[in-house]
């Protein structure tokens, strides 16, 4: 008998976990053209997201097939191969040899560095290839990870910006108030500048660095699952209807897509393989920062109804540890802090509602002194004594 070798074994392995499971759905790309069935790419629990990503929105687009249709998995080596003549195709005359080198590198994931400040800005790590796969695709990469304008943190994550920068200001902060900025999460810049000391210490610039620092270490604290309000709203008005992107959020990437008609709602493709044998959970609606109010849909959008159960809530990347939680349902504390988490949720909505309410109706009347200030100024004295009615 031939002997296994652990060369062997780790090819085995690799290409075992390099091998998808493909899931038949319906799509409508445009309101006049007929439903598609086609076969989109799910994902195990190692499977690169960004390039599984990638493939499903082109599968979507119709730029890309799977043949056999009757196939039901697909590997890494075939869905590259597609992805390379597609790109060959699509960008003729173009070099895309970037985009080509950064393909395996989506087998282990992608480094992607967002800026706080605009939904489809990122500064890629090394030389920015990780971008060019996106770019000669066609593809927008886009995220929710935004800090509102209104907000204490966005003087400090205007300067820093993207969240490396955000990351390097917190270890230098650390460093300068002798490891007690990560250490004391409630302290202050006096607390935090001479720890155990009667004499200053830092400069003027250092507490500004640590008071910077402060304020986007409870940003990144606040927002864990890397989307705000500010950014799910502007996702929300800035996406046209039926636009298909690819979302950066809790470190993951997944399909987003634009729903069109009077409901314009934002979805995430529900590509976990969890959901492989769920033939009505397609779609995620995307409603809240932490998913407690989301819901799954099917390829019409109509509420799921799961035959192995009810996952409403949870992202596909959670449905599985969701389902290792089911023992602990009934668990009191586990309620009282979900309870806590959407009532603290609603409060954000309804405080990021009053503030768009506040800068439309303060452009509302620039709008109208602008308007007044446009007219002639006989126009305008002639109006000011009309004002004015004498009985």
């Amino acid at each position: 008998m031939a002997e296994t070798t652990p060369e062997h074994e780790h090819s085995v392995e690799t290409s075992m976990h390099e091998v998808w499971y493909l899931k038949e759905i319906s799509f409508q790309p445009e309101p006049e053209a007929p439903t598609r069935r086609v076969k989109i790419v799910t994902q195990n629990f190692n499977g690169p997201c960004s390039f599984i990503a990638i493939c499903n929105i082109l599968i979507l687009r119709g730029h890309i097939q799977i043949l056999p249709y009757e196939r039901t998995t697909v590997s890494y080596d075939m869905l590259s191969q597609l992805l390379g003549d597609y790109l060959l195709t699509a960008c003729p005359g173009f070099d895309i040899s970037a985009a080509l080198s950064v393909m395996p590198v989506t087998r282990k994931g992608m480094d992607l560095n967002p800026l706080f400040t605009s939904m489809d800005a990122f500064r890629p790590a090394g030389t920015g290839g990780e971008l060019k796969l996106f770019e000669q695709t066609g593809i927008q990469l886009v995220h929710g990870w935004l800090v509102d304008p209104d907000s204490p943190e966005h003087r400090a994550l205007s300067k820093t910006q993207d969240y490396d920068t955000s990351v390097n200001l917190l270890a230098e902060a650390d460093h300068l108030t002798k490891g007690h900025l990560m250490q004391d999460e409630a302290g202050s810049v006096a607390q935090l500048e001479y720890p155990g000391e009667s004499s200053p210490t830092l400069t003027a610039e250092e507490r500004q660095k640590v008071e910077d620092a402060l304020l986007i270490r409870n940003f990144i604290q606040s927002t864990q699952s890397q989307l705000t309000y500010h950014g799910l709203f502007t996702l929300a008005s800035t996406l046209a209807p039926g636009a298909l992107v690819a979302l950066f959020r809790n470190s993951h990437l997944s399909v987003l897509y634009k729903s069109r008609g009077e409901d314009a709602a934002l979805y995430s493709l529900a590509t976990d393989q969890v959901f492989l044998h769920e033939p009505s959970v397609v779609w995620e609606r995307l409603e809240d920062v932490d998913g407690s109010s989301s819901a799954f849909v099917d390829s019409t959008f109509v509420r799921a109804s799961p035959a192995g159960g009810d996952y409403a809530g949870h992202t596909g990347e959670s449905a599985l540890a969701a389902l290792e939680d089911l023992a602990l349902a009934d668990d009191p504390d586990r309620q009282l802090a979900h309870q806590l988490q959407a009532e603290e949720d609603e409060l954000a909505r309804q405080v990021h509602a009053q503030r768009q309410r506040e800068r439309a109706q303060q452009a509302e009347a620039e709008a109208a002194r602008a308007q007044v200030q446009a007219q002639p100024a006989d126009v305008r004295k002639a109006k000011k004594k009309s004002d004015c009615i004498v009985m």
